[in-house]
């Protein structure tokens, strides 16, 4: 039976998609969730501070945003913003591990690394444009077989090409997160012990370790970065720097909070035993509950947390957010209204205080919350959740105009241009010229309606 050819359609078509596959195996995901959290930014910025201090001016203002994902990651995806996963976090051993992956994602900042991914890539098109021509070529004389060898042989050196270079950006951000530690005074030794755990997962995950190809990988491998790393961490004046032990059990109590609202409650409930009476435990224990739709369990967690440090603003804002989510909002009050105090008007404390006053139906604490929840927008206009609660105030008080204001910025920020733009063409009716509503109204509006043009392009 005569073997069919391929078409030239086809040839292109497999051609494109491998292209297609090269460009996009390095870049990271952006599907994931953001995790919002006053307690664990807190933290996160406090980790990374002395090291974009130390990292030098053009990092300042640095992020370390939370993703919800339970793959052991961290990445930079352009700007000044590194996302790290919830299962980085949770895989972590303590704080300096932490440390020395914010360092390293720091290097990669420092290094304009997101920047010249074009210049990788330029090489590696470079390549698989040539074997695609030479390809055609080869098919449109005949020699389907040889097209189709030669267009194999070039993607596989486009992707060695693009492999390379990318391990290449890996190594100079590793050297770059070690320098920045060392200049801050923080030890390196997370940073060796983070890389031997993925060593040890490396190995779990693959059936044959000791053949895996180092040249087949985006990274370097781990062994190998573990052993060109600790050398030079050893070098530094910080090897045996102790972290701080506040610092740490804060990191602790970070950990098993994650644990408890991101895994699964059996899950935590096996990791975190009621015979555990620690702080992270009770932490843990009172998520795993609340998750679970057992309010008088989490409380009970709560009011342990709250007999250990009665002022702490984290555990009272637990208390208050398990309160107000099992129907009993004038009784989260009270604990909300001291932490929203305790934390100089948190915005995420303040956005949740300015629900509970809402969900209360009272009128008399309509006028708390436009005040509570304006200074939490002020603070931090990205909270979708805090503009539809003012949105809901200001609907309450007949302020049409402004509400569909709020609204706009919440459907903007939920990435929904069409509802954002319809809803600020009408609080542009409403609100007078000129002032700072009116004008943020403009932008959305303007934002909108060219994010909705290009999508129609596309």
């Amino acid at each position: 039976m005569a073997r069919r050819l391929p078409s030239l359609t086809t040839f292109w078509r497999a051609a494109v998609a491998l292209l297609l596959a090269v460009m996009l195996s390095a870049r990271p995901a952006m599907a994931q969730s953001v995790l919002r959290d006053a307690e664990t930014e807190a933290l996160l910025a406090d980790l990374a501070r002395p090291i974009i201090a130390a990292a030098g001016p053009e990092v300042a203002g640095t992020k370390v945003v939370l993703l919800q994902d339970k793959e052991i990651n961290a990445f930079v995806a352009g700007g000044q913003v590194i996302y790290v996963h919830s299962g980085l976090i949770t895989a972590a051993d303590n704080a300096n591990q932490v440390q020395g992956v914010i360092a390293h994602e720091l290097g990669h900042i420092t290094g304009g690394h997101i920047v010249r991914f074009g210049e990788g890539m330029k090489v590696a098109s470079g390549i698989s444009i040539l074997s695609l021509l030479l390809g055609a070529a080869a098919i449109a004389a005949g020699g389907a077989e040889a097209g189709m060898g030669i267009l194999s042989a070039g993607q596989q050196a486009a992707m060695g090409k693009f492999l390379a270079f990318s391990r290449t950006q890996e190594s100079s951000a590793d050297a770059a997160g070690a320098s920045f530690l060392a200049k801050a005074g923080i030890s390196g030794k997370g940073s060796i012990a983070f890389f031997q755990k993925l060593r040890q997962q490396e190995y779990r995950l693959s059936s044959s370790y000791a053949n895996t190809d180092p040249y087949a990988q985006t990274h370097p491998m781990s062994a190998d970065r573990v052993e060109v790393l600790e050398a030079e961490y050893k070098k530094s004046p910080a090897w045996n720097a102790r972290t701080d032990p506040a610092l740490e059990a804060r990191f602790q109590r970070i950990k098993a909070k994650l644990a408890g609202y991101v895994d699964d409650p059996t899950t935590t409930l096996r990791h975190y035993p009621v015979t555990d009476t620690s702080v992270p435990a009770h932490y843990a224990r009172a998520y795993a509950w609340h998750k679970s739709a057992y309010p008088d369990q989490a409380l009970k967690e709560a009011d342990a947390l709250l007999a250990v440090a009665p002022h702490d603003p984290y555990f009272l804002e637990l208390k208050g957010q398990v309160l107000l989510e099992s129907g009993r909002p004038k009784d989260a009050l009270v604990p909300l209204r001291e932490a929203v105090s305790r934390t100089n008007s948190a915005p995420l404390i303040a956005s949740t205080f300015g629900h509970a006053l809402i969900a209360t139906e009272d009128p008399a604490n309509f006028v708390e919350a436009q005040k509570v929840l304006r200074t939490s927008v002020q603070r931090d206009e990205d909270n979708p959740f805090a503009w539809y609660q003012l949105g809901i105030v200001y609907a309450h008080e007949g302020d049409i105009a402004r509400a569909s204001l709020a609204t706009a910025m919440r459907y903007s920020l939920q990435g929904n241009p069409k509802l954002a733009l319809g809803q600020a063409e009408t609080a542009l009716r409403g609100i007078p010229e000129g002032t700072p509503d009116y004008l943020r109204a403009e932008d959305i509006a303007l934002s909108s309606r060219a994010e909705i043009a290009g999508s129609r392009k596309r």
